[in-house]
């Protein structure tokens, strides 16, 4: 008889091209697992823990297809008055070589794990999908479906439904190179109903799983925070000799060097600020797609154009770009003395231009013996460091819905199930005017590198776009 177990088990059944590994890549959060359509690449039962503060609170087993189902199911038939089918034919075929996989794919079945079958349901049900129906029926495990239709073709849909309703304890639709955050907790609450001797590990399960994200989803609000703070607060200093400075084409390039250092910085910033949102999302596998807004260069114009609060917005905010002190050229007027297309044609393709009608940062030369220091920063343009929590918020949002089964879709499919069209618009540019203000003095301490009496106001503000693009009541823009 098969052994109740501490935790959840679930062995995921179903042939190699349903994506039952994606499923598994998906739920337990792992871009590693190996996914190959080709049938009989897998042989054994590989066991993937999801582990939440060092305890495993629910394991998933991609299994092996079925080789010989016609016969197993004939067993199973022959030996009815059996307690437990399946660990009862493992026990007997164990040692011969013609069901080695049928007995890794039974094994965990007869050690007491529950059952998902993973269908896709864009292809007709042919007659070994039925027969592999019910002998998973007659193991009278726990058991759900998955329809994993991983294309737009919903004609037989209502055909796998009919049929699996009739040896399932319950049916879902679950696109595993789709799902979200909250389409992940939707399919782990539904398996609560496939026995209710489950529920109360389920419930414990769901609540470890809310806690973790929780606490991830505060991570990196942190990340975010940081990195405003830091790229606001950001200045880059050069000691440059006199004698290179004689001539003006000198002089341009010394500052163009200045300003292309300051943007690294600004984007070396950025880099780390993702690496961290990746980690703490556990993403390894991180493709985007050539036009992505966040594949573009942070300071180019098209990100300006899509991202960050509007100019009308920047004025009812109040937010005014603050004159620094000293001698300083703003790269607004620096045409005026080295000649605009020499010094921002090559500073970047002219990326640490204008931003939303502002310049970006003020540039500071201070003379000495022999040498002129040159000090680039901080950010003095009003609109960057709302497109800068835009790119991070994007960017944090494609990690937190991004599935790790994914990797399996076929991108360039005709009827593949596409993503939401979602029009290229910041997040912050629908906040309220209130929180947009509240950003606006954050950002003004970030500059000033001073401490906001306010921060955790922001934290909050932050945390909840995340909440909410992983609860899926605000889009996570995907696409973008």
């Amino acid at each position: 008889m098969a052994r109740e177990i501490d935790i959840p088990r679930l062995a995921i059944m179903g042939h190699p091209n349903a994506g039952k590994s994606s499923v598994v890549a998906t739920l337990t959060e792992n871009d590693c697992i190996a996914i190959d359509k080709r049938a009989g690449t897998t042989t054994e039962s590989d066991i993937y823990p999801v582990i939440i503060d060092g305890q495993t609170v629910i394991e998933f087993i991609d299994t092996p297809g079925f080789q010989n189902p016609s016969a197993i199911l004939e067993w199973f038939q022959g030996h009815a008055n059996l307690p437990d089918l399946a660990g009862a034919f493992v026990q007997a075929h164990r040692d011969d070589p013609l069901f080695a996989h049928d007995c890794a794919l039974l094994a965990p079945v007869g050690a007491g794990a529950g059952i998902i079958l993973v269908v896709d349901g864009s292809k007709r049900i042919k007659e070994k999908d039925r027969i592999e129906i019910e002998l998973l029926r007659l193991t009278a495990r726990p058991r759900m479906a998955i329809l994993n239709n991983l294309t737009n073709q919903p004609r037989h849909l209502n055909q796998w439904q009919d049929t699996l309703n009739k040896a399932f304890n319950s049916v879902r639709e679950f696109n595993a190179h789709r799902a979200t955050y909250a389409e992940r907790i939707k399919l782990l609450s539904a398996l609560k109903n496939i026995d209710q001797r489950w529920e109360p590990r389920l419930e414990q399960t769901i609540d470890a799983f809310a806690r973790d994200w929780e606490r991830r989803t505060d991570q990196a609000a942190t990340t975010i925070l940081d990195l405003l703070r830091e790229s606001l607060g950001y200045r880059y200093s050069q000691c440059i000799k006199n004698a290179q400075l004689v001539f003006r084409s000198g002089q341009a390039r010394a500052k163009t060097q200045v300003m292309q250092a300051f943007g690294d910085g600004l984007r070396a910033l950025e880099r780390k600020a993702q690496e961290q949102v990746r980690a703490n999302f556990r993403h390894n596998v991180w493709n985007l797609a050539p036009d992505s807004i966040l594949g573009q260069d942070l300071l180019s114009q098209e990100v300006s154009k899509a991202l960050g609060i509007s100019r009308g917005q920047l004025a009812m905010a109040g937010i005014a770009a603050g004159a620094a002190s000293g001698a300083t050229i703003d790269l607004a007027t620096a045409g005026s003395s080295l000649g605009a297309a020499a010094f921002l044609g090559a500073a970047a393709g002219g990326a640490l231009g204008y931003m939303g009608g502002h310049a970006l940062a003020k540039l500071n030369i201070e003379k000495d013996a022999g040498t002129q220091r040159f000090t680039v920063g901080p950010v003095s343009n009003p609109k960057f460091p709302f497109i800068l929590l835009d790119r991070i918020i994007l960017y944090s949002a494609r990690a937190m819905n991004w599935s790790h089964g994914r990797q399996a879709a076929d991108e360039e499919a005709p009827d593949r199930v596409a993503d939401r069209p979602i029009p290229a618009k910041g997040f912050t540019e629908a906040l309220s005017l209130p929180q947009q203000r509240e950003l606006a003095r954050f950002f003004s301490a970030a500059r000033r590198g001073k401490l906001y009496d306010r921060e955790d106001a922001c934290r909050e503000l932050i945390k909840g776009i995340l909440l909410d693009v992983a609860q899926g009541h605000i889009d996570s823009r995907a696409n973008l």
